[in-house]
């Protein structure tokens, strides 16, 4: 690896700013993502180092650990400073009866990726899925038909490298990826993409967790860690849907808030606690549970056929929402973003006083990413009483995980 992209990664690494995005697979393809000990894709070199020119120039503005920029909206995009710019926003489901009980919401990002491929409008969608070796892994994988959309519907609440394939690269391809994947392909896609860039479709993100608390409620629900399991789904068939794993010719499962909310979800990675783009805003298209909230604004997870939120960011991304509706793939009906903003306090909360938490953060000793563009501070000083509570428990907290 050159010198000036070994210090890149290094300073990023020490941080503890890395998302796993695995961009710099590309930039030095002696890199692999692999798990670290604390259960986390991280980029390892495994051979002779071979960077690409400007490699550390590129990781420099295009690495989601260094920088994330929001995006100038697109002509006539509305912009909402906590849900982002839009120029179309719809309550969205698959049309296809089985796309929309696989996926994890509605469905809608999974008939995308199959009517992308269906129509020729892309050659290849890259996702993530389970390991088909080894399903408590998740992996990067090439979406070229039907059959392979519903293979990697649902979402997968585990560490996977996105961008650590060589198809987000070819011509033709869409990507859907995490919103800080997105991002750093957006801003390094001049760099890397030849031709056109791809198509980017992303999901509201409320982080990556540890591989290892797979492992735990896996451990929880009786299956060993010795114990071959063959199948493992986190959400869908159904809304929200169960964690279900087989294992030894039995089904285990846990409900959404006991997988997430009390497993899951408490392990997320530090980057993941101070992102400023959960409901990615470098995509062109994004999607987003349309949770139905109850009379103090807290989303009901009861079971129900699923319904997406679904934006549109650019022109481009429109263009292929409605196009699939006109081919009869999405059943489109109005959103309304306050209720959808209602619906995702999660997102709404953390881009709030998320000034507040970089302040406490770099305070503490530890550099937060930069995120130009996204009025940060504006949302903060709104409610500055908060956002000190908020400095204040961050600077704590950084200060006893260094101290350990």
């Amino acid at each position: 690896m050159s010198a000036a992209l070994e210090q890149e990664i290094a300073d990023v690494l020490g941080r503890r700013a890395c998302s796993g995005c695995g961009l710099c697979t590309h930039l030095d393809p002696a890199l692999r993502m692999e798990l670290d000990a604390e259960g986390f894709a991280r980029p390892r070199l495994v051979g002779a180092s071979r960077a690409v020119p400007d490699a550390a120039a590129v990781f420099r503005r295009s690495c989601p650990g260094v920088v994330v920029r929001a995006p100038d909206a697109a002509p006539g995009a509305a912009r909402d400073p906590l849900l982002g710019a839009q120029v179309g926003a719809w309550r969205a489901w698959a049309a296809d009866a089985e796309l929309r009980h696989a996926g994890s919401s509605g469905g809608a990002l999974t008939a995308l990726h199959a009517w992308l491929v269906a129509s020729g409008r892309a050659a290849r969608v890259t996702g993530a899925a389970a390991d088909a070796a080894e399903p408590r892994r998740t992996v990067p994988v090439t979406i070229v038909s039907r059959t392979d959309a519903l293979r990697a519907a649902g979402s997968r609440y585990a560490p996977v490298a996105a961008l650590d394939s060589p198809d987000v690269l070819r011509p033709g391809s869409a990507v859907c990826a995490k919103p800080c994947e997105v991002s750093a392909l957006r801003q390094a896609a001049a760099d890397l993409v030849p031709g056109e860039p791809p198509l980017l479709l992303s999901f509201f993100c409320a982080g990556t967790p540890s591989q290892r608390a797979t492992d735990e409620l896996l451990r929880q629900l009786g299956v060993q860690a010795d114990e071959p399991v063959t199948a493992l789904r986190y959400r869908g068939l159904g809304w929200p849907g169960r964690f279900r794993a087989r294992a030894g010719g039995r089904e285990v499962s846990a409900d959404y808030e006991e997988s997430w909310g009390s497993v899951l979800g408490p392990t997320t990675q530090w980057r993941c606690k101070v992102c400023a783009d959960g409901v990615g805003e470098a995509a062109d298209v994004v999607s987003a549970d349309a949770w139905e909230a109850d009379e103090h604004g807290y989303p009901s997870f009861a079971d129900g056929d699923g319904t997406s939120a679904l934006i549109a960011r650019t022109a481009r991304g429109r263009r292929a929402v409605l196009d699939a509706a006109a081919a009869g793939v999405l059943e489109l009906a109005p959103l309304d973003m306050r209720a959808l903003a209602a619906a995702q306090p999660l997102q709404t909360q953390r881009r709030r006083f998320l000034r507040a938490r970089l302040w406490g953060s770099a305070l503490a000793g530890r550099r937060p990413p930069r995120y130009p563009g996204f009025q940060l501070l504006a949302l903060t000083l709104a409610s500055p009483r908060t956002g000190l509570r908020v400095l204040r428990g961050t600077f704590r907290r950084v200060r006893a995980e260094q101290g350990r």
